[in-house]
């Protein structure tokens, strides 16, 4: 595929930076700053220039570490993954054009004050003139922006050199009269005067040595532009009598006029024609690079990534993104819709700062030039605040930002996911930082003692599974010295006496203590043996469990007969109200098993299932096979940091452990003597609507692990793990 030419230098690098700031940011914004925060303003646009420092060190450090075409789409797209990616793409793609459009209609108004003409096909002319300026290449679009930016700033210069004589104290009167309410409302409106700090890094490719031009292209216009906004808002405000320019269509020309009379106001006039038009030419140039980076990377049709051979400019990307600014500036309220777009401008700034988080968190490779100083406090501070200023762009830009996330996703479920199957490096971050988490509860597990583990036995007598459910909590409790307390449940109608001679049926001749006497014997543990009838099996369990504080409860799961689907599984309400730890046994048999397995299903091994595994191996002198599905649509990040997990994992446990990778679109398993599992969390399974088993029955016993509430991870890690693994 063709390649863009690397042909912008550092004064190009500038011009765009600048001139994608100067704009609208000062020749409209102060006037509807005003109404807000009154003089108060100047010191809101100091204080959005500060706020933007995080971004603008972040997407200069991701700049020089991917100097690729697409900018925000890129970090974030790598950072984070195709889903993010595309909402960054699409949603800066059309908050970038809606942002041209309102430069040249904002700029409009200063044209009708020096002639008669119609706003919008004036305003539609002038797009289509940069439309082509665009089409036919990056320098000469770069060299337009070097004119422009640098008369543009004489003339700034001029007027705020001119007029700082007619300046009147007086009007910085009561500075913060509408308090800090006003004055961060004021910042949130003109933050967005400071988005076209990092607009350059969508050209990246195209930028000269873009390990030092791109830093010192952002920071230095950055630094440039604050300082240039506070020295002209401040004149802006000391030359006009108090609410004179709120809400004024040309705020500008009316303070030249007040100060530097007819020359001063000509000239304002034409230093707010060239950078509302400088604006909307960087708008074009960067916004256009978004869908040619998205069609690369196959998250947009591949048409939008040809790159003409006589002008070497995406011509397809280019013409699609004019086209959308000739209709928004035609037939679309743009000021509303630029305030939407401004409001997702600053979000995605918080979505910067996460992503430089998550490339040096997680494994890819990541090497800038540049680097952010104060990590990760820099971006920790960056974000936080960016979704606080969101906060003051009221709910009609909320509607707008959810609009636009909404319409990326279906973009991404439709025509996105059955086409790309990477992650972000974000993911496998906080993948491997929950194993982690995960391995630390596991090491802590281990180290616990389990003295008393309570077998529940519901069913009529069947001594065989009565055998193998005391047989496991033998196994258990061996190593620890612990004790087996063996309790048979009867339940009986309500109408029906609790008296000492009901009796519980087996099919054995010998008595249930007898029995247990026996085992206890012959599995060399101690077993206490009760009976127990009582109105209602679920409560005689728990409470028992409660009142003896039992460890762990060890329980066959429930035939799901009528009762059971209408009533609830009584075991199960027993899982959810236990005062410890719960094991449910799909009960198979249990003779001395060798082969434990312990499966892997939507996150890492639970911590209870390894400890439980652990010790039934110990026990029977066996070995411990880490299952897990594999899966075609798994990157090799994912692969490698399961590999690294399971290998951390296998360190911490005593007995011998093998890691068999199983298909669960079918193959040829070793059939284990017994598979221990995490079972299913309801509040998780609600939130992601899927609970299927991915590993295939295995054919032998199964313990399903219910921690208690007290011992499983938060919410939020619950559902990572599931996101994640």
């Amino acid at each position: 595929m063709k390649e863009l030419e690397r042909d912008l230098g550092l004064p190009s690098v500038l011009a765009i930076s600048i001139g994608a700031m100067i704009g609208s940011g000062i020749f409209i914004l102060p006037a509807l700053a005003l109404e807000i925060a009154g003089p108060a303003v100047i010191f809101a646009y100091a204080l959005a220039g500060v706020l933007v420092i995080p971004a603008a060190l972040s997407k200069s450090e991701m700049a020089t570490a991917m100097p690729e075409a697409g900018g925000t789409y890129i970090y974030i797209e790598r950072g984070m993954g195709p889903l993010l990616g595309t909402i960054a793409g699409v949603g800066t793609w059309f908050s970038l054009s809606f942002k041209g459009a309102l430069a040249l209609v904002g700029g409009v108004p200063y044209l009708l004050l020096l002639v008669d003409l119609p706003l919008k096909p004036v305003a539609l002319s002038l797009a289509a003139v940069l439309i082509l300026v665009n089409l036919f290449g990056a320098k000469q679009t770069g060299r337009l922006q070097v004119v422009i930016v640098v008369v543009m700033l004489a003339a700034l210069g001029w007027f705020a050199a001119g007029s700082a004589p007619s300046v009147q104290s007086a009007n910085y009167a009561d500075f913060f009269a509408d308090g800090f309410g006003g004055l961060f409302a004021a910042t949130g409106l003109v933050f967005v005067s400071y988005a076209g700090v990092t607009k350059v890094a969508s050209v990246a490719e195209e930028v000269e040595d873009p390990g030092k031009n791109i830093p010192l292209g952002i920071l230095g216009s950055l630094v440039f532009t604050t300082v240039l906004y506070v020295a002209i808002v401040a004149v802006l405000v000391g030359v006009t009598d108090p609410g004179t320019v709120a809400g004024s269509r040309t705020p500008m020309a009316d303070a030249a006029d007040a100060a530097l009379g007819w020359a001063g106001w000509i000239a304002v006039i034409l230093a707010a024609m060239l950078a509302l038009i400088s604006t909307a030419n960087a708008g074009i140039l960067s916004s256009s690079r978004y869908p040619f980076a998205m069609s690369r990377d196959k998250l947009a049709p591949p048409s939008l990534a040809t790159v003409s051979d006589r002008f070497g400019t995406p011509a397809t990307s280019i013409t699609l993104t004019g086209a959308v600014l000739l209709v928004l500036i035609a037939f679309v309220p743009i000021l509303d819709i630029a305030k939407l777009a401004s409001a997702f401008q600053i979000m995605v700034f918080a979505m910067i700062n996460v992503a430089v988080v998550a490339f040096r968190e997680g494994s890819v490779e990541y090497e800038p030039e540049f680097t952010s100083p104060l990590y990760p406090w820099m971006q920790i501070f960056g974000t936080v605040t960016g979704l606080l200023l969101l906060t003051q762009m009221g709910p009609i830009a909320y509607g707008g930002s959810i609009v636009i996330v909404v319409a990326s996703v279906l973009w991404f479920m439709i025509y996105v996911r059955p086409r790309v199957s990477r992650e972000g490096a974000a993911t496998d971050a906080i993948r491997r930082q929950v194993g982690r988490e995960a391995l630390t509860d596991v090491e802590t597990s281990i180290d616990e003692d389990r003295h008393e583990v309570l077998v529940a036995l519901t069913k009529p007598g069947d001594d065989d599974r009565e055998r193998a459910l005391v047989s496991l909590a033998g196994d258990l409790v061996r190593e620890d010295g612990g004790r087996v307390v063996a309790v048979r449940f009867q339940e009986i109608p309500d109408q029906a006496p609790l008296t000492d001679d009901a009796t519980i049926q087996s099919s054995s001749d010998l008595s249930f203590e007898t029995r247990m006497e026996r085992l206890s014997e012959e599995l060399d543990v101690d077993i206490e043996a009760d009976e127990i009838v009582s109105h209602d099996t679920k409560h005689a369990i728990t409470n028992f469990a409660d009142h003896r504080g039992m460890d762990t409860i060890v329980a066959e799961h429930e035939p799901l007969r009528l009762r059971s689907r209408l009533l609830g599984d009584p075991i199960d309400w027993v899982v959810r109200h236990a005062p410890c730890d719960v094991l449910l046994v799909d009960n198979l048999g249990y003779d001395r098993p060798e082969r434990v397995v312990l499966a892997g299903e939507r996150g890492p091994y639970a911590p209870l299932a390894v400890n439980v595994g652990e010790a039934v191996a110990a026990a029977n002198g066996g070995d411990i096979s880490l299952w897990y599905p594999e899966t075609d649509e798994r990157s090799s990040k994912h692969s490698q940091t399961m590999a690294d997990y399971q290998s951390e994992l296998s360190e911490l446990l005593t007995v011998p452990v093998r890691v068999e990778s199983i298909r669960t679109d079918g193959g040829e398993l070793r059939r284990p003597d017994l598979l221990v599992r995490r079972g299913p969390d309801d509040r998780v399974r609600n939130t992601l609507f899927d609970d299927r088993p991915s590993v295939p029955s295995p054919g032998c016993t199964t313990i399903t692990v219910y921690p208690h509430r007290s011992r499983r991870p938060p919410l939020h890690r619950r559902l990572l793990e599931r996101l994640t693994f």
